[in-house]
């Protein structure tokens, strides 16, 4: 009789015997997955907090670097005229007087030059745009770091300009009985104009385009009542605009105060100075007021921007410093108070820096307001010129075109 195995019970002792357990075998190798995944990404976790670390460590080393020595290399000669102005103009260099302008690159080398006559000419600068007009004449020339782009011919006295970074100027002209605002393209064609009056709306104080040509900023001094005041409107030359009466966007009237000064810092946000406050207004198409910061009765000595921050210089009284400096953000808010002793010439933002100097010395403050250098030049400076290098820098003198490094 043949004998009777039960092969299902064998197979089962064989793979005992072998270590194979297979009814937890499946939650094992999940369990092995999983364990595998933390490690993976605890290991990834504190790469990045290393790297992040070690980013951080840079920049803040990076920000706050101190430097404590210059060393200048002559780059070219330049030759200034007695009336002479030297400006920047987007990292190039711009002499103009009153028979004519230049533009030079940032290491002195020639660009283009423009021939004219003028008795009192006058420079305003968009980005790489550059206008110069004759105070009280007819003309204006519109030009950017590569070349000229035209020349407006307004056929009126000139009483104030302004002008895009597309090169298209806006001016206040002094007509027999009214005061016109014209827009012109680079080329001298009238884009759009109306006029004012003392009685409807006011005289043309103080205007500003925005970068685009879009929209542009008008402050009105008017008689109310026995007493001044000011109307600071804008008007939108945009789709948004073609539908208002004289395109106009916005405005705000200021009873009994007077607004001289109004800004564009970049294509949404403008600024406005009275004697005794700054007001920011924001929007791209119709401007609303932003904020309000009122001054008492301090006396604002100068007033300096660039698209990022507007400062205020006041006298100080305190033993702080012979100036303070007041800095505002696009919201308006007060992002800093520093103090100096620096009788300056001229005040630059540029890449979280502000470069206070005069032609003698030149102190860099970062935007906590430590002094990063302090020293003085070699030859008196007409202009200094951040470049894309924040320890580098241009310096224009009255025969030299030179490089600064702060080391």
């Amino acid at each position: 009789m043949a004998e009777v195995r039960d092969f299902s019970s064998y197979a089962r002792k064989q793979n005992n015997n072998n270590g194979v357990d297979t009814s937890g075998g499946e939650s094992s190798y999940k369990e092995k997955i999983r364990s595998h995944r933390l490690r993976v990404f605890f290991r990834t976790v504190i790469v990045a907090a290393i790297v992040l670390f070690a980013v951080i460590t840079i920049y803040v080393s990076w920000r706050d670097e101190e430097y404590s020595e210059a060393n200048i290399t002559y780059d070219a000669t330049l030759t200034n005229g007695l009336d002479s102005k030297v400006i920047n103009l987007a990292g190039s260099i711009v002499q103009y007087s009153k028979d004519g302008v230049s533009c030079y690159g940032s290491s002195g080398q020639p660009i283009w030059n423009q021939t004219y006559e003028m008795q009192n000419p006058i420079a305003h600068t968009c980005n790489s745009v550059v206008a110069i007009g004759d105070y009280n004449g007819h003309h204006i020339y519109v030009s950017n770091t590569s070349g000229a782009l035209g020349v407006v011919d307004t056929n009126l006295p000139i009483r104030d300009f302004c002008v895009s970074s597309q090169g298209v100027v806006a001016a206040v002209l002094d007509g027999t009985d009214v005061t016109w605002i014209y827009l012109y393209d680079c080329e001298g064609n009238t884009l759009a104009s109306f006029k004012t009056t003392m009685k409807d709306s006011g005289y043309p104080i103080s205007i500003s385009l925005s970068p685009n040509a879009e929209l542009l900023c008008v402050s009105y001094l008017y008689p109310e009542e026995g007493a001044l005041q000011t109307s600071v409107a804008f008007f939108n030359f945009g789709s948004v605009g073609q539908n208002s009466i004289d395109n106009y966007a916005s405005g705000y009237d200021y009873p009994g105060v007077v607004v001289p000064y109004v800004q564009f810092m970049n294509g949404s946000t403008a600024f406005a100075l009275s004697d005794d406050r700054i007001m920011f207004y924001t929007g791209d198409q119709k401007p609303v007021s932003r904020s309000e910061s009122l001054m008492g009765n301090e006396e604002i000595r100068s007033v300096y921007f660039n698209d990022s921050y507007v400062g205020l210089v006041f006298m100080n009284s305190s033993d702080e410093g012979d100036y303070r400096l007041q800095v505002y953000d696009t919201q308006g808010e007060l992002v800093l108070t520093t103090y100096f002793d620096t009788v300056y010439s001229d005040i630059i933002f540029k890449d979280k820096q502000i470069i206070i100097y005069n032609e003698d010395e030149c102190i860099i403050k970062d935007m906590t307001g430590h002094d990063k250098y302090k020293g003085n030049f070699t030859e008196p400076v007409k202009v200094m010129i951040p470049t894309n290098i924040r320890s580098r820098f241009t310096l224009v003198t009255a025969k030299n075109v030179v490089t600064m490094n702060l080391k």
